[in-house]
């Protein structure tokens, strides 16, 4: 009787949001397990994989918001701003439309709306962070949009591996994103790979800046986000150079008859240093023949 009494008064002066709440957890419960099913599985599309860093993003935004911000969010004053009800309504409106794009865009709205709805502007302020964090790790066509963008960096990290390549004297040449090596194209930092890791780099940064305490420290906050973008652009430019002489090791081993598919280079290596596994060098030389086969019907031209 006592747990009764006082529960009864708290959903007496709450019951409408703790409704509005209840029925958005249902309704968004299939879109976040469809998330994670295709960012666990890879089920969905290449699109869909370079919003993957929202699976420990959407549960730390979780912590903060009932956890760590649920004392200060008790402390506001139950504030109805009509912003929330736009808002609401905004996202609800995207949510029936039941295109994917406009689903996933529901979702933050929705969010914010239901804080700018119960705690007015300061709601709002005050959860901005994990916020960010569901606004960031919402899937969407943004990576696509901003593609044509990446093409200066793109070009410069083709020609850094092509003056490393040389340095080497490794003979290459260099045309727009590509690297040629005795005419065949081995594509550099391919878009989709780079800005996969760019953004979850960016993510995963921002993620250890609120963690250490350090996220309202600007030059800490540039420092490291500058930090990150740079290894990104460092690990590509590696990766590029490092492609163009695995082709050569294939086609020089071609040359004595000892063909070692440059597929399963990545494989042979780490067998020959760890030794024990030499056993199974002969699997890896067939698996990768049969996947060269495959990618040279596919992409090369074979004559």
């Amino acid at each position: 009787m006592q747990t009764t009494s006082k529960t009864s008064p708290f959903l007496e002066r709450n019951l409408g949001n703790v409704l509005i709440i209840t029925f958005l957890a249902i309704i968004y419960a299939p879109v976040l397990l469809f998330w994670y099913d295709g960012w666990l599985n890879k089920s969905i599309n290449i699109e869909h994989e370079y919003f993957s860093h929202a699976i420990i993003g959407f549960p730390y935004a979780a912590y903060i918001i009932f956890r760590r911000n649920c004392g200060k969010w008790q402390k506001l004053g139950n504030t109805i701003h009509p912003l929330g009800g736009f808002l609401l309504a905004l996202g609800l409106a995207f949510y029936i439309t039941g295109t994917r794009e406009l689903v996933s865009l529901s979702f933050p709205i929705v969010i914010a709306g239901i804080m700018v709805w119960l705690k007015g502007i300061p709601g709002l302020k005050l959860n901005w962070f994990p916020w960010l964090l569901i606004f960031l790790g919402t899937p969407n066509s943004v990576p696509y949009l901003i593609t044509p963008y990446t093409l200066p960096l793109q070009k410069f990290i083709a020609w850094v591996a092509w003056v490393l390549l040389q340095l080497l004297g490794v003979s290459t040449r260099v045309d727009e994103i590509y690297l040629y090596v005795n005419d065949i194209p081995v594509e550099v930092a391919p878009y989709c790979a780079g800005l996969k890791m760019l953004f979850t780099s960016l993510y995963v940064t921002l993620l250890l800046l609120d963690w250490t305490g350090n996220l309202q420290n600007k030059r800490r906050v540039i420092t490291l986000l500058t930090s990150a973008i740079t290894i990104r652009v460092t690990a590509n430019i590696i990766r590029s150079t490092l492609l163009p002489q695995w082709f050569l090791v294939d086609q020089k081993a071609q040359l004595r008859d000892e063909r070692v598919p440059w597929v399963a280079v990545s494989i042979k290596i780490p067998m020959e240093a760890l030794g024990s596994l030499k056993d199974m060098e002969p699997m890896a030389k067939s698996l990768g023949q049969e996947v060269q086969k495959t990618l040279e019907k596919q992409v090369f031209i074979v004559k």
